[in-house]
């Protein structure tokens, strides 16, 4: 069975039950029709102030190339419910799941322990997929350090490498390969000037050629707050901790402890904080402002394009006046 997720979820309970799970934002993202998707939702009734992420999983989870669905009712999209709802309309099989509030660890335990019985697997299984997707992880955080340090490993591919660890792509092994190549390159490859270090926090971008750009402007992003925890920096034997370590789903304060000490550690010079309209989470731009110490720039995004003309003024000006 294909799993579509709608956000990093335990995706080890899916590989334990011999299922492969398909992050329905990667398919939707990458997909040449992605404008499309987010169009075709919008002709169905979607009201024009749903976030854009929402319209394009709907579209593609309606299309029938997934089997069920494990939709996060809480932790993430607050319009996921409704999404969930209107794909049960079309016959769609979901399946709830959820990080509690507060990371309860008794009610993190006891969503986990649903979610894998109702993909009929066990824990010991589980345990087990953790320990390979694990030593994946770790490759893919050396990627990260590769980075910010050397240059070997530049913006997008750590953004790549760190957003498909919610899924592995569907194939562990082959993600695996694809990661070890990239590796033996950036290893010997000689250090190359890292220029301009910033970060990026927030749900990965919108717009389709965000760290190009970025890339072409001469700066690093060097840090990629959520994408990174896509890829569970944290090391923990344990599958509650794991997730309960994980900082998206939770509140913002634990993100600003997690932000501020990869800032001192990476050096970053500047924040771009990225919104998605429409989204709750814009009203913790706010807090972030109140709570990080560095310059930031706030930038927001809606359907799947690439930079207009006027954000790309607004990065110009944040990155000259970092520069000066």
């Amino acid at each position: 069975m294909r799993i579509g997720i709608t956000t990093t979820i335990p995706v080890e309970a899916v590989y334990a039950a011999g299922c492969v799970p398909v992050d329905l934002n990667n398919v939707f993202i990458t997909s040449d029709e992605a404008a499309a998707l987010v169009a075709e939702a919008e002709y169905e009734g979607y009201p024009r102030n749903t976030c854009g992420w929402i319209k394009g999983i709907y579209s593609v989870a309606k299309r029938g190339d997934v089997d069920a669905v494990i939709a996060v009712v809480e932790g993430d999209c607050s319009q996921t419910q409704a999404m969930m709802e209107t794909l049960q309309m079309r016959g769609v099989e979901m399946i709830p799941f959820a990080f509690p509030y507060g990371r309860d660890r008794d009610v993190l335990r006891l969503h986990i322990d649903k979610l894998i019985t109702r993909l009929g697997t066990t824990w010991d299984a589980a345990i087990e997929w953790k320990k390979r997707l694990d030593a994946i992880r770790r490759k893919v955080r050396r990627l990260d350090e590769l980075t910010w340090t050397s240059g070997t490993i530049n913006s997008f591919e750590n953004h790549y490498f760190q957003v498909n660890c919610s899924d592995f792509m569907g194939d562990p092994d082959a993600f695996e390969a694809e990661i070890d190549a990239r590796l033996a390159r950036a290893e010997r490859d000689d250090p190359r000037d890292i220029g301009l270090k910033i970060g990026y926090a927030g749900v990965p971008p919108i717009f389709t050629d965000f760290y190009p750009y970025m890339e072409s402007l001469g700066v690093c992003m060097a840090f990629n707050e959520v994408q990174r925890q896509f890829a569970m920096p944290f090391d923990t034997g344990d599958l509650v901790e794991q997730y309960a370590l994980y900082t998206y789903p939770y509140d913002i304060f634990a993100r600003i402890e997690d932000m501020s000490r990869e800032i001192d550690r990476r050096g970053l010079k500047g924040l771009i904080h990225y919104a998605q309209s429409f989204c709750f989470r814009q009203i913790q731009d706010l807090i972030i402002r109140k709570h990080i110490d560095i310059p930031i720039l706030t930038l927001e995004g809606d359907s799947p394009t690439r930079l207009d003309a006027r954000t790309k003024v607004r990065i110009e000006s944040f990155i000259e006046m970092l520069r000066f």
